[in-house]
This record gives C-alpha cells, sequence and structure tokens, in this order.
C-alpha cells in the first residue's frame, strides 16, 4: 500500500463485523434484479466489481419486506419470503471473497411505492403523498402497522441466514418509516401521530422487532434523513432529538438528508462541495457516541481522508462515486489517486435511467458498469493503425479505448486544447465539476506510449492518409444550433453585442457583474443548457426571464435536476414562459408568440440557447475520401448527432466492436 490515507484504510469493528477499511458502497436503486424480486447474476456481478475493487463495506439496495404493497422501482429486490434466500446467499459468498462485508438495507415503500406497478393504492402514516403531485396514499390500520413490523424482523433474520453482516433499517428518504417521522408526512392523532415519541414509535417497533429476531451481536443500521432541508420538515436539530427514542440498539447510524421534495440534496447535485454533510454526521456521533456513516460527493480521496480524521464521521458512504470507478480503493492504496474515474454527478445515468425512465442503471464516465474494465484484457493480434478526429471527451474516449487494446493511435484536435464541450462548460462555476471527466481522460491518455496527440491540428484527407489509417473516427463534436429566425444572424456573438451564445457566455463569464440588481437577462430555450445560463444569472439578483416553446422547461432533465432547477427557479422568481416561440430577435429585445399572442421581452444580457447541432463535415468529407479504400470510417457523439455526454463515451468506448469485426480483436 502507497497510500498516507491512513484513516480511510484503518479497520472498524462493530460487534461481530471487522470492516478492512472506512469506505463504504451505499445502497443505490439499479433495476438490475429479476422481475421475481431475485437478485440477477448481472446484479451480482456489479456488486463484485466493487468488492474487486477493494470496498470495506457493500450496504446492498433495498430489499423490500413486504410485497407488494411495499416495493419500490421497477425491479425491487425482495426479502419477504424464504425462496430469496439462496440467491442471496450466493451474493454474500461472492462479495466475502474479496475480504468485503455486505449489509442489506430493508424497507417499505410506503407512500413512495406506485399503483401502476402494484396494482394497491399506496399505504402511509396519513393521506399524504411522498411527493408534489403523486400518488394519495391509505393510512394504515393499527393491526397493519403491526403486521409491518413483523415483516421487517422476518427479513432482517433472512439476512442473517443468507450470510449477510448486518442489516439497515431505511428510516428516511421518504419511504414508509420516514413518513411516520416527518411532521409533513404524519398527521396522525393516535398513539402513532403528534409528539415525537409518538411520531418515532413505529421505527422504536421496527428496530426492537430485527434485534429481537437477530440477536445481540448482530449489527444493525438505521438510515436517517438527518436533515428534511424542505420547509417544515425535520431539521437537524429535530432529528438529534427524536433519536433520543430511537439509538438503543442501533450500532452505526447512516447519516443521509433530504425527502423527494428536496431530492437535489439526497443524490447531490453537481455543486455540491465534497463532502459538504459531514456537519450532520458530526452532529449525530458527538450527541451519541456511535459509529456514523457519511456522505455527499465525496469523490476526492483527500476529501475523505480529512472527514475521517477530523472526526466528523467514522465512515465514508460513496454511491455514485463507486458506480464511476469501483477501484476507487484500490487506486487511492496504491497511490494512483490522479486515475480515479470520478463521477461528475450530473444523474444522467444513474437517476436520470432509474428513476426518469425505468431502465437499468449506466454511467456517463464509465461505459461498463456491470462488466468492469475487463476489455483491457483484449489485445489485437496484428498491426491496426487508429486516426481519431476531435479531441472531445468521445474522441478521448476512443482514442484511450484503441491504444489500450494495442492499436497504433494519432489524436488529432483542431484547438490548441483538448476536452471539447465539457471542458467549455465546465468555465460555468456550478459546472465545475464536469471538469473532473475530460481532466481523467487526458491524464488516461498521457500513460499511454502508443497514443499520438496533436492539438492545433486540422484533420484533412491528406494529413489522415499520411498515418496509414485502418480505422477513421470522427468525433469533432457540435456548434450552438442558430436556426434562420429574423435578425438573430445580424446579432449574435457581436463583439460589442449583448446577444449570446452558449459559447459566447462562456467566454465572457469573467465579464459578467457578481451583482447584477436592476439587469435584465432573457434566455431563449429552456432545455439544459439555457437553464445553465439561468443557473448562472439569477442568483446575481438579474431579472431572469426563460422562453420555451414546448410545454414545460427542462422536459428531458434527470429527476434530480428537474427538482432542482424548479427550485432554483421559484427561489430567484423566474419568469417562465412555456408554448412561447422566438419570432425576431433585435439587439436588446426577443419578439414571441405564445398562447396569448405576441410580446416584446426586453434585455441587458439575451442568450439563445436552442441546443446544439452536429459538425458532420468531416465525417462526410473522410467518408468520401477514403471510400475508395478499405479504411472503415466512424462517427461518433455530437458530430454524428448531438445529444449528451453518456452517448459519446458508450460509442468511444464501442469501437472495440468495430475492431472486433475488422478482425484485429
Amino acid at each position: 500500500m502507497k497510500t498516507d490515507h491512513q484513516h480511510i484504510f484503518s479497520p472498524l469493528t462493530v460487534k461481530n463485523m471487522t470492516i478492512k477499511n472506512r469506505i463504504v458502497m451505499m445502497p443505490m436503486g439499479t433495476n438490475y434484479g429479476e422481475q421475481s424480486g431475485e437478485m440477477s447474476f448481472l446484479h451480482i456481478n456489479y456488486y463484485e466489481e466493487r468488492a474487486k475493487g477493494g470496498v470495506g463495506l457493500i450496504i446492498m439496495e433495498n430489499a423490500s419486506v413486504d410485497s407488494p404493497q411495499g416495493s419500490n422501482g421497477t425491479t425491487q429486490l425482495r426479502i419477504d419470503h424464504d425462496n430469496y434466500i439462496p440467491r442471496l446467499f450466493k451474493f454474500c459468498e461472492n462479495i466475502h471473497r474479496y475480504g468485503t462485508c455486505v449489509a442489506v438495507q430493508i424497507n417499505h415503500a410506503g407512500a413512495s411505492a406506485v399503483s401502476a406497478r402494484t396494482d394497491m393504492q399506496p399505504v402511509s402514516a396519513s393521506d399524504i403523498p411522498s411527493k408534489e403531485g403523486g400518488e394519495i396514499p391509505r393510512p394504515l390500520q393499527k393491526d397493519e402497522i403491526l403486521h409491518i413490523v413483523k415483516k421487517y424482523g422476518e427479513a432482517a433474520k433472512r439476512a442473517q441466514t443468507a450470510g449477510f453482516d448486518a442489516v439497515e433499517i431505511h428510516a428516511g428518504h421518504s419511504y414508509l418509516i420516514s413518513q411516520f417521522l416527518s411532521p409533513l408526512t404524519n398527521r396522525r392523532t393516535d398513539e402513532f401521530g403528534g409528539s415525537l415519541e409518538n411520531r418515532t414509535r413505529f421505527c422504536r417497533m421496527v428496530i426492537d422487532e430485527v434485534r429481537r429476531q437477530v440477536g445481540p451481536a448482530f449489527p444493525i443500521l438505521l438510515r436517517i434523513s438527518a436533515d428534511e432541508l424542505i420547509e417544515g420538515g425535520n431539521t437537524l436539530e429535530d432529528t438529534l432529538r427524536y433519536l433520543e427514542y430511537l439509538q438503543d440498539e442501533i450500532d452505526i447510524f447512516d447519516v443521509s438528508c433530504a425527502l423527494n421534495g428536496s431530492i437535489q440534496y439526497q443524490i447531490d447535485a453537481n455543486y455540491h462541495k465534497d463532502g459538504w454533510r459531514s456537519y450532520m454526521a458530526k452532529a449525530v456521533r458527538e450527541k451519541f457516541g456511535r459509529p456514523c456513516i457519511s456522505m455527499g460527493n465525496i469523490r476526492d480521496p483527500k476529501v475523505a481522508e480529512e472527514i475521517l480524521a477530523r472526526g466528523d464521521a467514522d465512515l465514508i458512504g460513496m454511491g455514485r462515486g463507486l458506480i464511476a470507478d469501483p477501484a476507487w480503493v484500490n487506486k487511492t492504496a496504491a497511490g494512483q489517486e490522479d486515475l480515479i474515474r470520478k463521477c461528475i454527478s450530473c444523474n444522467v445515468g444513474c437517476a436520470g435511467n432509474r428513476i426518469g425512465y425505468d431502465r437499468p442503471i449506466r454511467c456517463t464516465v464509465n461505459p461498463s458498469v456491470l462488466e468492469g474494465d475487463t476489455y483491457l484484457g483484449q489485445k489485437v493480434r496484428k498491426n491496426c493503425n487508429v486516426v481519431v478526429i476531435g479531441g472531445g471527451t468521445a474522441g478521448l474516449e476512443a482514442a484511450c479505448t484503441a491504444a489500450e487494446v494495442g492499436c497504433s493511435t494519432f489524436l488529432l484536435e483542431e484547438k490548441d486544447a483538448l476536452g471539447g464541450l465539457a471542458a467549455e462548460i465546465s468555465k460555468i462555476p456550478a459546472k465545475k465539476r464536469l471538469s473532473d471527466l475530460p481532466e481523467y481522460l487526458i491524464r488516461r491518455a498521457g500513460q499511454l506510449d502508443n497514443l499520438y496527440i496533436f492539438t492545433g491540428t486540422k484533420a484533412t484527407p491528406d494529413l489522415v492518409r499520411r498515418f496509414q489509417p485502418h480505422l477513421i473516427v470522427c468525433a469533432t463534436g457540435s456548434a450552438p444550433l442558430l436556426p434562420p429566425i429574423s435578425g438573430l444572424a445580424d446579432v449574435i456573438d457581436k463583439e460589442d453585442g449583448n446577444v449570446c451564445s452558449i459559447l459566447r457566455m462562456i467566454d465572457r463569464i469573467d465579464t459578467f457583474p457578481e451583482d447584477l440588481k436592476g439587469k435584465k437577462v432573457a434566455v431563449v430555450g429552456g432545455g439544459a443548457v439555457g437553464l445553465d445560463v439561468v443557473e448562472f444569472f439569477a442568483p446575481r439578483g438579474a431579472e431572469v426571464t426563460i422562453i420555451e416553446m414546448m410545454d414545460q422547461i427542462g422536459r428531458d432533465l434527470d429527476p434530480v435536476t428537474k427538482n432542482d432547477t424548479k427550485c432554483m427557479m421559484r427561489k430567484y422568481n423566474v419568469r417562465q414562459l412555456t408554448q412561447t416561440a422566438l419570432q425576431e430577435v433585435r439587439k436588446d429585445a426577443f419578439l414571441v408568440k405564445g398562447p396569448d399572442g405576441g410580446q416584446t421581452i426586453p434585455f441587458d444580457y439575451g442568450f439563445v440557447c436552442l441546443g446544439m447541432r452536429a459538425k458532420g463535415q468531416v465525417y462526410a468529407e473522410m467518408a468520401a475520401a477514403f471510400a475508395p479504400e478499405n479504411v472503415e470510417v466512424l462517427n461518433i457523439g455530437d458530430s454524428k448527432r448531438a445529444r449528451r455526454i453518456i452517448d459519446g463515451t458508450f460509442e468511444g468506448r464501442n469501437i472495440l466492436n468495430t475492431l472486433s469485426q475488422m478482425g484485429y480483436l
């Protein structure tokens, strides 16, 4: 071990469980399970990659204690019947081979269940939805509460039988126990509602039943929303008071935060700093003297080490960071922190896929979430020259992948710097974390002796032919879409003008005043790019108007970003005009037409963010030039079609299939 991070790599013993280091993989839904509620073998492989990567403790995603009523998600795991024990036993057996401990989170979704999946009305403490616009649940009767308590205990006993080292009771994040604990969702007048003691009664009964079933030596974890971070919800001070009724028999507090209505704090938005919520774990730890897990965008090993060294927490929880790089722990131990593939907290492939579209999770920065970097074991069996045109994230992923399997690889970038659009967007302060991806790819490229990079180099067929390519990969990216709207071409991106595209706005980003009170900002385009502009200007006090042709703003955003955006626009009183189209652009106003007719939107700063268009000219040129020759020409990423970063990184890695089909692998 080459690391200086001694706190991270010190073991921790809690009752009969000894965790080899202080890194915990947090429970995250995946949609990898079988329809039956069993774990799939792909699912087991996914967790096994993280165990191989050195994680000390894995807390498996939540398993339902009472299905279908308590199930959550499209393919919810189950632990409410003995027939789930054999597959869970196999899972524990595989994880233990790597010296990793494993717990399971047991849960009842309550009002967060969806009747379309369960064919049942959701249940809860009261008849209050768990989120805005959610289904109205049915309040549980006392006999039903007692039944669910028993189901928790039985589930914990099954976990113990299956070989888990511990069990975690989920009492946060707008699930059933949380719905009893929070004054926002508990309006009961019986012994389960009203006072703090009454609102904790259900959770107290669950803890006692679990302890009765598993015995005194088996660790019990409790996951809490320490601060619900929503008006009228439990504050950290409230939680410290109600935990006085719950602390007995809890061995580790898993200190999370937020509810469905504040999900951007639970599944951290990208602008939150590494470890920003460690103060919550510190408060719980200081009051109750129990080991605590802290999490919250922790990507940097130095931050993890500092949190432990300060005594804010005993364990560091990582979720999306381990989706992005299963080997985070091993790389940290080996002193290879600069090669960690850091999560950029974009929430596109994980929360966006799972919550937004009921798909299995994927990852923007890691094209191999399930199988890991097994492709590194492949090597070309004959000489293969690959030319990649474009040094953005798609091009860099393609170039690194080709070089890693043994191709002689040449990367040509017209600009003087690598990183493409991701590097540009990351200059917006709230998007700073995005720079971790191009920076990682550039460092990865720098490790490869057979990858030759030429910046400030325009690709032409004659130049490319000099490299004697067998495969040409075009990854030339995209540019702002500027449709033929009256006046737009005359004023956009002029040196002394106030009408900008996103790229011009970024070029000028250091020139905008911090205080914009009294200034008017108008943004045309309610997609991700337009909202990045709003997010920059609204907190500076500007009067912001956003104009969108569709019926809603941010319709394609992941659920976390969508909720965060909604809260941000409400906080700063952003004027929102939907079903409104841009008709004409003037130097100080947009003329638009909406459901109520036309109007003029004056501005001091105007931004046209109508999406991006593919820059496919180089691909067309290369395809035509090399058509008579035995050279494969691919088009990937935004130069194929302007989309998200995740599509480009997947297509960059996917050149392995092309190499295989060409007979090189």
